[in-house]
This record gives structure tokens, C-alpha cells and sequence, in this order.
């Protein structure tokens, strides 16, 4: 097989679109759709028995959504890029989906060259956001409302210091869940990083810390 074709899971809950994709990535002479998915959890198991290089994914699907399903995938398989391909540009979906670590952000009102391009850039480790889109965390940046990475401590990514502060506000794991919209699997495994990396060994902990921190204001 020629290893410069790049090697893509299609995720999407709606049959024909999902068809739509295939058949338009198939028309693409360096892109093979190797499996599709109808939900998150669908996706989580494509990835693993395909281990393709990028998974075109929909935000809003029953069951497991595409952010949760992004968590997973990118704490499980680091290696495979996530590029979200939705209708829904809000600022909160923009950021809980960069926030879970899709590389690429596109809406459904892209052209074929336009994904192409996301899918290319997400494979080679790059960042391709919708221009439209763009705009707006530009915006929200301005607002203060896109969490600054570099400020967290610890190494901590964006979501882990979220799950602490909402620890420190004394959420249960399933309260947790429930609020970010993903798997309580997903939950645990960001407190254990999050634990490792701050040194924490229990939850009594952790309010203190996110105290000193400044992740509860």
C-alpha cells in the first residue's frame, strides 16, 4: 500500500451524510476511508482496530458525542488526529472541541478541497480551523473566555484542570461526567494524569489546590 495515503475513519450519526463523506474522500487519490462510525463509541472502536492516521468526526451524535469521543481517542491513540466536521460553530462547542484535542475544526458547509486541506494538515501534525471559525475564538480570546494553556500549572492540560476544579467544587466523578458530557472512563482517567502530574493522592486535595492555582476564582 502507498504510504503517503493518509488513512481517515468517518464519524457521523447520520447515514447519508456519513455516505455523503465516504464517497466524496473516495474521489480523493491520497485519502482512503478505512471504516466508518455511527456514534463515538463506534469511532473509539474503529480507531482502535484501524489505527488510522485521522478521524473526520461530527460533534453532535446519540450516546457519545464527538468531544468525548475525541478524549478518548486522543489520550488512547495520541498519534491519530481528530478533525471535527459539524454544523454547530458556537463559541462552547468551538472550545470544548479544541479543548479535548481536535486539531482541526471545520462546519458541514465545507467543500470537498477544504476538507482535504484539514485532513492533510491534521495528518502532518497541523492545526486547520475554519476561517469562519477562526474568527470567532479570535473573539473570545479577546473576551477571555479561550483558556490559556501556558498559564495552567503543573502541566496540566485544559480539560485535566477543569476536571480538578470542578473536583475542588465537590463534584462527584458521575456529576462530572454528566456536566462535560463524557464517559466516566474519560473522567477517571484525566483525574489519574491530573493527580500524577500535581502531586495529589486524594480528593481532599485538591480544593486546596485549585485554590492556590487559581482554577476556582
Amino acid at each position: 500500500m502507498n504510504e503517503s495515503v493518509i488513512r481517515v475513519v468517518v464519524a457521523d450519526d447520520q447515514t447519508a451524510v456519513r455516505e455523503g463523506l465516504v464517497a466524496l474522500l473516495d474521489l480523493l487519490p491520497d485519502i482512503e476511508v478505512v471504516a466508518e462510525a455511527e456514534d463515538g463509541h463506534a469511532a473509539i472502536a474503529a480507531v482502535a482496530a484501524h489505527r488510522p492516521d485521522v478521524v473526520l468526526m461530527d460533534l453532535r451524535m446519540p450516546g457519545l458525542g464527538g468531544e468525548g469521543a475525541t478524549e478518548r481517542i486522543v489520550a488512547d491513540h495520541p498519534e491519530v488526529a481528530v478533525v471535527i466536521l459539524t454544523s454547530y460553530a458556537d463559541d462552547e462547542s468551538v472550545l470544548a472541541a479544541l479543548a479535548a484535542g481536535a486539531r482541526g475544526f471545520l462546519t458541514k458547509n465545507a467543500g470537498r478541497q477544504e476538507i482535504r486541506q484539514a485532513v492533510t494538515a491534521a495528518a502532518a501534525g497541523l492545526a486547520s480551523v475554519d476561517p469562519a471559525v477562526q474568527a470567532r475564538l479570535v473573539a473570545a480570546a479577546r473576551l477571555g473566555r479561550v483558556p490559556d494553556r501556558a498559564r495552567l500549572p503543573d502541566g496540566l492540560t485544559v480539560r485535566e484542570a477543569e476536571v480538578l476544579t470542578l473536583i475542588g467544587a465537590g463534584l462527584s466523578n458521575g456529576e462530572i461526567a454528566a456536566r462535560l458530557h463524557i464517559e466516566m472512563v474519560t473522567v477517571k482517567s484525566h483525574i489519574n494524569r491530573a493527580f500524577a502530574k500535581a502531586g495529589i493522592t486524594n480528593r481532599s486535595q485538591v480544593a486546596d489546590y485549585a485554590a492556590r492555582h487559581g482554577l476556582i476564582r
